[in-house]
């Protein structure tokens, strides 16, 4: 992405800041998996989107206003013996030349300079509670001057959550941004079709999941956006079901919410498929009726609908969809006032996606449900699960676990389905199937 989108991002934030401000936001950590092993780095969304640095041991610091440039950024000098065991660093001229930083100084020295920028500034913006660590280090340097004020030393007064600035900005997406979650979504639906034609009875859960991680990193997604759930039969009740380690059955379906992560832009995909390659009637009437209520979301994001419409119109279908299978009983508007419909869907039907899976951004303005605007990107995600020990309900459907989940942009007059390149008509994914076998 090119640094002038950052340089956009924040001059945006902070005129909304204003002066006599100052922000403060630090890196991620790295993390340690087992003994002197550490997970990939991943920076924090937040950092990255409005640096674009992707180094550990970093701090930025925006000020409006300041004479002496606005976009200070600390991170770690430049050193030799490092660059040769974990590769290039930017140190203080890179982050100047390549991050386009105002002033960069070496993180070793904040506590040193940083407390220096704090003074006669009104309002800090940060992000509390997240870094613990690095809570304690601001506030030990506000606590600082504050013992200096008989000097003259004019202390901030107020602490602004960042988040609450930031996370609207991050809501709206741009084109630079529109391109990246394109690209994660292309990648990860040639992924599930991957996985739909290499999948066949006895393969393991983990087996299916290679398929996946292969497509993702052959187009680019170095890493998945999340943790890959491949569950088959009763596994598929489970939401958040990540071991797959299991064996596919014939007869059973198989449930993949699998997605890449381009750029550092999430896809969350969804597909349920039968491990033979034929949905049994029982699982094609459940498939079905998911995959209207979908449609029937998807029909709810357009611009001046609120962000509770496609939820609304998904149970409804759904709803009345288990009231004609004899899953439920009564009538359909008093049945969901009760909210029956919840033994059986028991999650909302989307969610903001982004940087994060689960992205940020308020889903009420006020007491109001927000109201979606071009450039909001959404998943839509009905499912039905239905567990072996439901009772009251007919053996039938027991053990079929069913979600059909896309990632849906909001454009000018509409949408945009991002992830369309999924199969997910149950004659289209059984034809895929048959094809994959064949081959």
């Amino acid at each position: 992405m090119d640094k002038k989108e950052f340089q956009r991002r924040r001059t945006q934030l902070m005129a909304m800041m204003g002066t006599g401000s100052i922000a403060i936001l630090p890196a991620a950590h790295m993390r340690v998996r087992n003994r002197d092993v550490e997970y990939p780095y991943r920076q924090d969304s937040d950092f990255f989107y409005l640096t674009g640095f992707a180094e550990p041991e970093a701090v930025m610091v925006l000020i409006p206003g300041r004479d002496h440039g606005e976009y200070i950024l600390f991170c770690r000098e430049r050193d030799k013996q490092n660059e040769i065991w974990n590769g290039p660093m930017a140190g203080q001229d890179g982050a100047v030349e390549a991050y386009a930083a105002d002033d960069s100084f070496p993180i070793t020295d904040i506590d040193d300079i940083l407390p220096g920028l704090l003074e006669n500034r009104e309002k800090v913006y940060c992000i509390m509670g997240r870094d613990k660590e690095f809570d304690t280090r601001l506030i030990t340097w506000i606590n600082g001057l504050r013992e200096q004020v008989r000097s003259g030393i004019h202390t901030p007064g107020e602490f602004v959550a960042l988040d609450h600035l930031l996370h609207d900005m991050r809501l709206y997406k741009s084109a630079a941004e529109v391109k990246n979650m394109r690209h994660a979504a292309q990648v990860s639906a040639k992924a599930h079709v991957r996985a739909m034609q290499a999948c066949k009875p006895g393969m393991k859960e983990y087996q299916l999941e290679g398929e996946l991680l292969y497509e993702f990193v052959h187009g680019g997604c170095r890493h998945p956006a999340y943790s890959t759930i491949v569950g088959g039969g009763e596994n598929g009740c489970i939401l958040h079901y990540i071991e797959n380690n299991a064996a596919l059955k014939d007869g059973d379906l198989v449930l993949i919410d699998a997605g890449g992560e381009y750029g550092y832009y999430a896809a969350d995909i969804t597909r349920t498929f039968p491990v033979n390659g034929k949905y049994s009637p029982e699982q094609r009437a459940l498939y079905d009726l998911v995959l209207k209520s979908q449609y029937a979301a998807i029909e709810q994001v357009k611009p001046g609908n609120h962000w509770n419409q496609p939820h609304e119109a998904a149970v409804e279908v759904m709803t009345a969809g288990m009231i004609e299978l004899g899953i439920l009983n009564g009538d359909l508007t008093q049945l969901m006032e009760e909210e029956a419909y919840k033994r059986f869907y028991m999650h909302r039907t989307g969610h903001w996606l982004g940087m994060d899976v689960h992205d940020v951004g308020e889903y009420k303005v006020g007491e109001a449900w927000r109201v979606l605007e071009p450039g909001m990107v959404l998943t839509v995600e009905p499912g039905i699960y239905i567990p072996s020990d439901s009772d009251g309900i007919d053996a039938k459907w027991w053990g079929i676990g069913i979600r059909i989940e896309d990632d849906v942009l909001v454009t000018r007059d509409g949408h945009e389905v991002m992830s369309r390149d999924v199969p997910k008509e149950a004659d289209e994914i059984e034809a895929i199937m048959a094809h994959g076998n064949a081959a």
